[in-house]
């Protein structure tokens, strides 16, 4: 008998070009501009915070997914762990394994995909992500895969813009100057709203506490300074820059982020934290089904 048209294999089987094409997307957006310049400037607080709230120990296996250039990756291996730091833009690793030799910690680089982690269930004693996992497109399935690799009473600590900050908002004005995303796809701020990130591990055996921080950007001279910056500096934001310029949107996009730019002073984030509470009902090395 044959598999129905709408099945959820079906399904699967006709997003993955989708998916393929999106995934080659966010690598050339994100290895476009200077992240790592991005990172040190103005996100590197952040790293620190998430490894200390998630209580790295010596000894600990810790996996960053989409770890960029190290932000919590570096932290989390001068704290003691072994890291395994995983990202969809391997672009990003050459600076990473720079500041982490600068700070004299080794970081194992992975390429690799949030809904698709290369490693066996249960590999791992911690789990992060800072400013990372929330732009993996199919949420639920991403959450899926940072539970079943973390051990029985392993963490987990999940840094994003709250889905109000003034980043959030940025990320939106943003986005709707790109492509759009496939249907599949949901916008990456709903990673910022404590009710969305309780739903997608309700089915997991991740139970979850939150808290909100803010980190404060160094500030620009003026409103047109920071735009330029960020436009030349900020994968996403130098894509939709390329592609507005060739349209003739550019100033609508520009005008709309020197509104937004008064606001950019500070930006408030949500971090997820969390502990595995029993081990999977599944066969150990068994994969989860997407």
């Amino acid at each position: 008998m044959g598999v129905p048209r709408h099945s959820p294999i079906v399904a699967g089987l006709a997003e993955e070009p989708l998916r393929a094409e999106l995934r080659r997307r966010a690598r050339a957006m994100w290895a476009a501009g200077d992240y790592p310049t991005i990172a040190r400037r103005e996100l590197w607080p952040l790293g620190e915070r998430v490894v200390t709230q998630v209580g790295v120990r010596p000894g600990d296996d810790v996996l960053d997914v989409a770890c960029g250039t190290g932000n919590a990756a570096i932290r989390a291996a001068q704290a003691g762990g072994r890291v395994v730091g995983l990202d969809l833009t391997p672009e990003l690793f050459e600076a990473g394994r720079a500041l982490a030799a600068g700070a004299g910690v080794e970081v194992e680089w992975v390429e690799g995909d949030a809904e698709t982690l290369p490693f066996p269930d249960e590999s791992f004693d911690v789990v992060v992500s800072t400013l990372g996992v929330m732009f993996a497109p199919r949420h639920r399935v991403a959450a899926a895969e940072l539970a079943r690799v973390l051990r029985p009473g392993g963490r987990i600590a999940l840094c994003n813009w709250a889905e109000d900050s003034a980043v959030a908002r940025v990320i939106r004005a943003v986005s709707a100057y790109l492509p759009p995303p496939p249907a599949f796809a949901e916008p990456p701020w709903l990673w910022g709203s404590e009710q969305h990130v309780r739903s997608l591990f309700a089915d997991t055996e991740v139970a979850l506490d939150f808290e909100r921080g803010v980190v404060e950007f160094p500030p620009f001279a003026s409103a047109e300074e920071d735009v330029e910056y960020h436009a030349a500096r900020f994968g996403p934001l130098a894509v939709a820059r390329k592609l507005t310029e060739a349209d003739g949107r550019w100033p609508g996009l520009r005008a709309e982020l020197l509104r937004l730019h008064e606001g950019l002073v500070a930006s408030e984030y949500l971090l997820a934290l969390g502990r595995r509470t029993t081990a999977s009902a599944r066969p150990a090395g068994a994969r989860s089904v997407r």
